[in-house]
């Protein structure tokens, strides 16, 4: 059965995380440069494989000791909160341009600039920490690839509206703020009798 909350709460956190994230970016690019729908079937595969080996990591986590989880999903969080918060403005990459407009070359193209990007990304180990957390891979599943595709979706369709609306660096603040909650819940559930 789905949790909802879970799934809100994973959805809001990923959310935060990636909005601020090199996919934005990468979406608009392409986004401006190829059919929004070939681009976004490309970019949502990749995000639904990200998201099924975070729940898998997520999910191998769950046999250890449950003190030792906490511990280990605060200190990430910790990591990824500072990381959100220490990371310099990422420009634009460069994305070569397939040879021709069709379905498969240019979802392709957005598949593998994703999957190889997004690898190991901080929403990936959020992912995989949030499956460990609440030991319900289908809520946490659900919510994350929601948003990421909701990331991709607003990149590739308008994402220098929002980003000259929503200061970058505020999307970027409360992502860490939520993730520092986060991590302060989970440390305090890994040394609370």
């Amino acid at each position: 059965m789905i949790s909802f909350s879970v799934t809100a709460l994973v959805f809001g956190v990923v959310f935060l995380a990636e909005l601020p994230d090199k996919t934005a970016l990468a979406g608009l690019v392409l986004g401006t440069r190829y059919r929004a729908s070939y681009v976004f079937a490309g970019v949502a595969a990749a995000f639904a494989v990200h998201v099924a080996l975070a729940i898998a990591a997520g999910s191998v986590l769950t046999l250890l000791p449950a003190r030792l989880v906490a511990a280990l999903t605060g200190v990430l969080f910790l990591a990824g909160a500072a990381m959100l918060l220490l990371k310099g403005d990422e420009g634009e990459e460069e994305v070569r341009k397939p040879a021709d407009q069709s379905f498969w070359k240019v979802s392709g193209a957005g598949f593998m600039l994703i999957l190889v990007a997004e690898f190991g990304d901080l929403t990936q180990i959020m992912t995989a920490n949030l499956a460990a957390r609440y030991d319900d891979p289908v809520s946490v599943g659900l919510g994350a690839v929601l948003a990421l595709w909701a990331v991709a979706g607003i990149g590739i369709l308008g994402g220098r509206a929002l980003m000259r609306r929503v200061p970058l660096r505020l999307i970027t603040q409360v992502a860490a703020v939520v993730m520092l909650a986060l991590a302060g819940f989970s440390l305090f559930e890994a040394v609370a009798p």
